[in-house]
């Protein structure tokens, strides 16, 4: 079976370590008074909420400036009208004269700046009528009434306007916000009732967008505007109407290298009564790209909607080196269509099969993106690893998009898909200042309330425990001051790309992209035994007064709406690491400005990406396996573990009241970056902006490096990782085995995280990490990194086979781990000679063959190593030769995990899905969970319906084990990067040479 199962999945018992408020707090209704007048320099808003219980509430004030300025020092006054008594305040200073309450800012929070929000909350109690307040004032300036939704109105196209089959229609639309700003338009069209498909989004004025290949039909279009604080308004309708015979190419957009050809198709969009002549012609400015054959093609009734090829060369004059040139087909009584060329720079062949897999990813008509232009997990629907579908999308994802268009970047020229990546990773994945409220009362002092993680899902719910101590987060100040906002710049790990599970944004049930989380439970938790939920939480699912939280945390009966996100902390590195090479290519191109606005936003993420190099609950780093008890750390002195941990999260109250923020506490080799490390600490465009960040990182890098050194084994191979936390409890469920070897005080554990399967059996943890410390030693020759390299690249040949001869591709399906390494020492490093790892199994993997070819390409171009080269050479010689298909590269699955699609509940190996007893509850679709039949075909019941279910089926009924042939984003781009990265160290060497 494929182990690479479950690889990158990100299991965090976020609900446990939610703020006691959330035990606490009730549900209440909402007042939104978001903008003022500008007077006396002050420009405010405040959202006022209460959380009522019949003879009191509990009043929560979300402060927002709204001006260009800071509010230094701030009072804030309003009235109410009946007995409302003030009891106590927190996040701030509270008094009450009459009806008169004012709240006045704490002295370690005296600083509200521009877009940034606070919130303080006090407790009253009241007889009567509890009528909310209208008027508020800060400093004495009046914030103005409640939010004004946005207006908005299309402008393209005209009404009525006819379009012919595999035309690109242009969409456009006018948008304004009175008292805040417009975050976004969305575009939609419609065919009918119950038909109301997304286009795509546009996030900055003009508010354009151009809706490509659009088949024929009546369209209803509209557009949809937000505002800064969610309010929404859609357009009046425009209809269009799209019909009458037309040409259909593919793709619509082509890169070809100099000296080298591309194809791309033409077809009829409809039958002709009798043959028809399609020419294709060249036009503008690059006259090195020529049309070679299929200049002409013939299209009969009997063929007319098979595609026929047109083959594009590129000439070898350097001067027209990123030029570009449309080639259109036209054919009598036809509407006719375009394709754009861009002649890349001269490389090698292995570049132009970048490009060819490039422009493959890039079709639309090949399924990687959604229809808003999000990357799919996988082109196929029915798949099951990290994620629990083929359409959901991870961070995971995203970085290797950003990847693939850093070296589409280099080989063309053309920075376009690098920034457009950025922007649909900040508009879908890393939530806004709306969708992360209340930051602004996050107090670093108490960063989290701690709750225990459990060995199995059938311990859960736990309870949480105040009276175990946690440190105090160093960098929530410093963060906040560089960059003007409490909120947390990064992304969520994982996305309901199409809304498959109907949670929409915070439950509204529709709203397409859905941020859920799926792992909450403990390191047993497989992916088979999840029960997804979304990461904002308002009790209108799952369980009655509860939602999903009661699952996961026992909150006594009493639950508060509340958002959580988890991020995955390698994915961000990788981000980060791509940015480097991105600017290092358009550097070179003198192009660096191009790119200058992503690369800050990448510099920003590193700076956020530091919470996780640090405990959980930012205890003393390297004192904790003994007990929960363990020491609360007081700052980065003794916090930080220096190694990038499997996650941080942060959530909080839906109404402001309160947030919280906590880390992970174990590393685990795959996750560790010292390429994004060292180019954080010594890039100067890429060094974050907090005063400490690049000392942070270089103090990182240098861990990280004795890390691998001090987990590798005697064969070579890099062993699982260490933990502040033993058993996710700090060991108050069992400390570690009496002389467990530890780094740095870290306790060794050979499968940090999860165990189900063994979290670093998968051979890809080993090229995935190895590859950066390859490029890091390609970019730097630290002899650190060359001495880990030079005694793993060996064992990773030795295990791995690349055989041009018979095709034999193979990388090791099960690594076991024996032994332990020796304590480390930094003076004088043991031997490991007990610490060994054996290989077995055989797996065509090709992603991981990807990243292995990476991995020895930059090993063999800085240390001259002619058998890593010809090994890297050989495996992309096989991929390409053997295992292309139409949408890219592949090779046959047989999946026996498929099994547990059925599984029921086992108590005694603790597989299928557990649902505590007595609890019930209800997906957006009715599906319903209980503790009595759910499994994980019960909980995704639209699985029966999948295209290739069928195969699924067969297996539940006792037929073979079903076989698969997969299209992973991030597969395809480690074998596109890989074709890159050959081409680009040794550009003399061409496929099979």
């Amino acid at each position: 079976m494929p182990r690479k199962t479950l690889r990158s999945r990100a299991p965090v018992p976020t609900v446990a370590a939610l703020s006691a408020l959330a035990l606490a707090a009730a549900t209440g209704g909402a007042l939104t008074v978001p903008a003022s007048a500008a007077t006396a320099g002050v420009s405010c808003g405040v959202s006022y909420t209460a959380n009522d219980w019949g003879s009191g509430f509990t009043a929560n004030l979300a402060i927002t400036d709204t001006g260009t300025t800071p509010v230094n020092g701030w009072t804030l006054s309003y009235d109410y009208t009946g007995t409302q008594t003030l009891t106590n305040g927190w996040n701030g200073t509270w008094t009450q004269t009459g009806h008169t309450v004012t709240a006045t800012n704490p002295s370690y929070a005296p600083t509200i700046n521009p877009g940034a929000t606070y919130t303080t909350s006090a407790n009253f109690t009241y007889t009567g009528t509890n009528t909310a307040p209208t008027t508020f004032t800060l400093n004495g300036t009046v914030c103005r009434g409640p939010n004004q939704p946005p207006t908005v109105s299309l402008t393209s196209p005209a009404a009525g306007t006819t379009y012919t089959p595999g035309s690109t229609v242009p969409l456009a639309a006018t948008a304004a916000d009175a008292d805040g700003t417009v975050a976004k338009v969305d575009f939609y069209a419609s065919t009918g009732p119950g038909d109301n498909k997304p286009v795509g989004t546009a996030t900055t004025a003009p508010y354009t967008l151009n809706w490509a290949n659009v088949p024929a039909g009546d369209y209803s279009l509209t557009a949809v505007a937000t505002d800064n604080l969610g309010a929404t308004t859609t357009s009046a309708p425009v209809a269009v109407k799209v019909s009458g015979p037309s040409l259909l190419v593919n793709p619509s957009t082509l890169a070809v290298q100099q000296g080298s050809s591309g194809t791309f198709t033409v077809a009829l969009s409809q039958a002709p009564a009798a043959p028809v002549t399609v020419t294709v012609t060249r036009s503008g400015a690059d006259t090195d790209l020529s049309v070679t054959s299929g200049g002409s093609l013939t299209f009969t009734p009997a063929n007319w909607n098979t595609p026929q090829t047109v083959t594009v060369a590129a000439g070898t004059d350097a001067t027209q080196a990123g030029g570009t040139a449309t080639f259109t087909a036209t054919a009598t009584g036809y509407g006719s269509a375009a394709v754009t060329v861009t002649e890349a720079a001269k490389s090698s062949g292995y570049d132009q099969y970048f490009l060819d897999l490039y422009s493959k990813m890039k079709n639309p008509a090949n399924g990687y993106f959604s229809p808003l232009g999000i990357p799919y997990h996988s082109v196929e629907t029915l798949m099951v690893e990290a994620p629990d579908y083929g359409h959901e999308t991870t961070s995971e994802t995203y970085s290797y998009w950003l990847w693939l268009e850093a070296d589409y970047g280099r080989v063309t020229g053309d920075w376009t898909g690098f920034n457009n990546a950025w922007t649909s990773l900040e508009t879908y994945m890393i939530p806004g200042h709306a969708d992360q409220p209340g930051q602004g009362t996050y107090n670093p002092s108490k960063p989290a309330t701690y709750g225990p993680e459990k060995a199995q899902p059938d311990q859960y719910p736990v309870k949480l425990n105040s009276s175990v101590p946690v440190g105090t987060d160093p960098l929530a100040g410093e963060l906040s001051t560089a960059y003007g906002s409490p909120d947390v710049y990064a992304p969520a790990w994982i996305m309901d790309t199409d809304n498959k599970y109907g949670f929409g944004r915070c439950e509204d049930g529709t709203t397409k992209p859905s941020l859920i989380n799926t792992y909450q439970r403990g390191p047993q938790e497989s992916v088979w035994e999840t029960v997804p939920q979304p990461d904002c939480d308002v009790l209108k699912y799952g369980a009655s007064g509860s939602g999903f939280l009661s699952l996961f945390n026992d909150g006594g009966g009493n639950y508060s709406k509340q958002y959580k996100y988890t991020d995955a902390p390698d994915a961000d590195a990788r981000l980060v690491q791509v940015a480097y090479w991105a600017r290092t290519f358009a550097t070179a191109q003198n192009r660096s400005a191009a790119i200058s606005g992503t690369v800050a936003k990448a510099s920003k993420l590193g700076d956020f990406l530091r919470y996780s190099l640090y405990d959980k609950y930012f205890k003393r780093a390297g004192n904790c396996n003994g007990s929960s008890t363990c020491p609360a750390g007081t700052g980065k002195a003794d916090e930080q573990l220096g190694l990038l941990t499997w996650y941080f999260a942060w959530g909080g109250d839906t109404g402001g009241s309160w947030s919280w923020r906590i880390s992970g506490s174990a590393a685990h080799q795959g996750y560790q970056n010292p390429m994004a490390a060292w180019a954080l600490s010594t890039d100067p465009a890429l060094t974050p902006k907090s005063p400490s960040a690049a000392a942070d990182w270089s103090g990182s890098l240098d861990k990280q490096l004795q890390f691998y050194q001090w987990l590798q084994s005697t064969e070579g191979g890099i062993a699982g990782g260490a933990t502040n936390s033993w058993g996710g409890n700090y060991g108050d469920d069992g400390a570690p085995p009496a002389g467990n070897p530890t780094f740095y005080g870290l306790a060794y554990d050979w499968q940090p995280e999860y165990h189900d399967p063994p979290s670093n059996q998968w051979f890809g943890f080993q090229t995935w990490s190895m590859e950066r410390v390859a490029e890091y030693y390609y970019a730097t020759g630290d002899a650190r990194a060359k001495g880990v390299l030079a005694k793993w690249v060996p064992w990773a040949i030795s295990v791995s086979k690349a055989d041009p001869a018979t095709g034999t591709l193979t990388t090791p399906d099960v690594l076991t781990w024996t032994g332990a390494p020796d304590t480390w020492n930094a003076t004088a490093p043991g031997a490991n000679t007990g610490l060994h790892v054996k290989a077995t199994g055989a797996l065509t993997d090709l992603g991981v063959a990807g990243s292995l070819a990476k991995t020895l390409s930059y090993y063999a171009a800085k240390a001259g190593d002619g058998t890593a080269q010809r090994f890297a050479q050989n495996i992309l010689d096989i991929i390409h030769a053997k295992y292309a298909d139409p949408l890219g590269y592949s090779a046959p699955e047989t999946r026996t995990d498929y099994s547990r699609f059925t599984q029921a509940y086992d108590p005694a190996t603790h597989q299928g899905v557990y649902i505590p007893p007595g609890w019930s509850g209800t997906y957006p679709d009715g599906t319903k969970l209980s503790s009595a039949s759910n499994t994980f075909l019960s909980i995704r019941p639209w699985y029966t319906s999948d295209p290739q279910w069928s195969k699924v089926q067969s297996y539940l009924n006792g037929g073979p084990a079903p076989v698969f042939n997969y299209h992973r984003f991030w597969a395809e781009a480690d074998i596109a990067t890989a074709f890159d990265t050959f081409a680009q160290l040794f550009p003399t060497v061409n496929p099979g040479g």
